[in-house]
């Protein structure tokens, strides 16, 4: 009998004057269990992350690495849906609408410097259920804004996206860490 799925969502790691805010779809079981994002051993994120000199110190998954990304280097964490699921296909429209709509207006109050999105499904639903009328453009800066706060997307690190090679993720960290470097 396969274990119930944790019904946790993660804490938002979310203030004014975020340079970054990380955003990914959902929290998978994993995440939902530990209580930090990208959580999962085959998950690319924090070994990209890492790679790519986001910051000046290598991180190990833990709560304790996004509470220091937080505190110290002003990056955030939250996801489009707050849900966890075992897969992003398991999210239902209800689910869109409601987290694009809560993540709007915490994009819209917060307006951190940029809006880092996992993967097109997160970006191109966001953008649909939170009722703007742009699209996914290609990896990397788009060329639209939601208020102040520019947009990044990223190819999604899950292992689910495990046709994205490593080093894509990391050449794709390198172009966002130097949009951060003043």
């Amino acid at each position: 009998m396969p274990r119930p799925l944790p019904t946790r969502p993660l804490p938002d790691y979310i203030r004014k004057n975020l340079r970054l805010l990380s955003i990914g779809i959902n929290p998978g079981r994993m995440s939902s269990e530990l209580g930090f994002a990208f959580a999962h051993p085959r998950n690319r994120f924090w070994p990209a992350f890492n790679a790519a000199g986001l910051v000046p110190e290598t991180l190990t998954p833990s709560v304790a690495a996004v509470e220091r990304l937080f505190h110290h280097y002003g990056i955030g964490f939250t996801d489009v849906v707050s849900r966890p699921t075992p897969q992003a296909s398991d999210l239902t429209a209800a689910d869109w609408r409601d987290g694009a709509s809560k993540l709007r207006a915490k994009l819209e109050r917060y307006q951190p410097g940029i809006a880092w999105f996992h993967g097109r499904l997160a970006l191109h639903n966001f953008l649909r259920y939170g009722g703007f009328a742009m699209k996914p453009e290609n990896w990397g800066l788009q060329s639209f804004r939601i208020g102040a706060t520019r947009v990044f997307l990223s190819p999604s690190p899950s292992p689910a996206n495990a046709a994205v090679r490593l080093e894509t993720l990391i050449d794709n960290y390198r172009a966002l860490r130097d949009l951060l470097e003043p």
